[in-house]
């Protein structure tokens, strides 16, 4: 597969100005001596099908989908991966002879980023969203002893917890692991006891492994980052996570194996422009 030179592959989202996945992918490529370049491709949700529907005739291998279109990605793919169709949600797609095809790296990056065991874990999972459902399969799928779901609109985690089998949640609960799958955070606008408040986390202490989806424009530590710092959590931070689904993504489209240490250094790295 990685023998198209000049191929195009690029992000999916609204707004799209922060993310560092361009870098990341740059680097990889680089590193792998493929020709291909990675665009960002900010698209509002109301013409979100008929730009992907556009990308191949334009030389796009793949794309990367982040908010508000992971579900939307399973919609319009011709074929879902086993994982996207569980989740329910895609954030990859891949244009073959034709087709759209459908995948989550969502899940597995989670799991290659904590490294280590799930089983027995009581994991609480912030957000219902596309990465929240992602996580929350994930951690079931691993063995986690209890997933629980929490979300500002409750009616969405109760939805969720029924379709995985896993529990929803009107309030935080005790947990060993938890992941924010919200997007509290992206926003710098918004301080950190107001994005605490948002999530109920303002005034309890975090458990012993926190993960944050989110990531900073300015590499900083993000609120949920630094509410569980302060309180002695092990972190694992948006852009370790990030690497681990890109390098997912970058093996689907290339058919090789992604050099993560390339892909790490490039996330560390780059300070991406303002998010529109």
């Amino acid at each position: 597969m990685a023998d198209q030179p000049g191929a195009l592959c690029g992000v999916l989202g609204y707004p799209v100005g922060h993310s560092r996945s361009p870098a990341i992918q740059a680097a990889a490529f680089r590193s792998a001596g493929l020709d291909w370049r990675y665009v960002k491709l900010p698209v509002r949700p109301e013409l979100f099908e008929e730009t992907v529907r556009a990308l191949p005739a334009s030389g796009y291998r793949g794309a990367n989908v982040t908010i508000p279109h992971k579900l939307a990605a399973l919609g319009v793919a011709d074929r879902a991966s086993p994982a996207a169709a569980a989740i329910g949600a895609a954030n990859t797609l891949s244009f073959v002879d034709g087709r759209i095809e459908a995948d989550n790296t969502d899940a597995s990056g989670l799991l290659d980023a904590l490294d280590r065991p799930v089983t027995g874990l009581r994991a609480l999972v912030l957000g219902a969203g596309g990465a929240g459902r992602a996580a929350a399969w994930a951690l079931r799928e691993a063995g986690a002893a209890r997933v629980t779901v929490w979300n500002r609109t409750g009616e969405r985690a109760e939805a969720l917890a029924r379709e995985l089998e896993v529990a929803a949640a009107p309030r935080l609960e005790p947990a060993d692991l938890l992941v924010n799958a919200t997007s509290v955070g992206l926003d710098p606008a918004v301080g950190e006891q107001d994005a605490l408040a948002a999530l109920g986390l303002d005034g309890t202490d975090p458990p012993g492994l926190v993960v944050d989806l989110v990531y900073t424009q300015d590499g900083s530590e993000t609120p949920v980052a630094a509410w569980a710092s302060r309180g002695g959590a092990e972190v694992i931070d948006g852009l370790e996570v990030l690497v681990r689904q890109g390098a997912l993504s970058f093996s689907l489209w290339t058919g090789l194996r992604a050099p993560l240490d390339a892909m790490r250094s490039a996330a560390r790295s780059e300070r991406p422009e303002t998010a529109p």
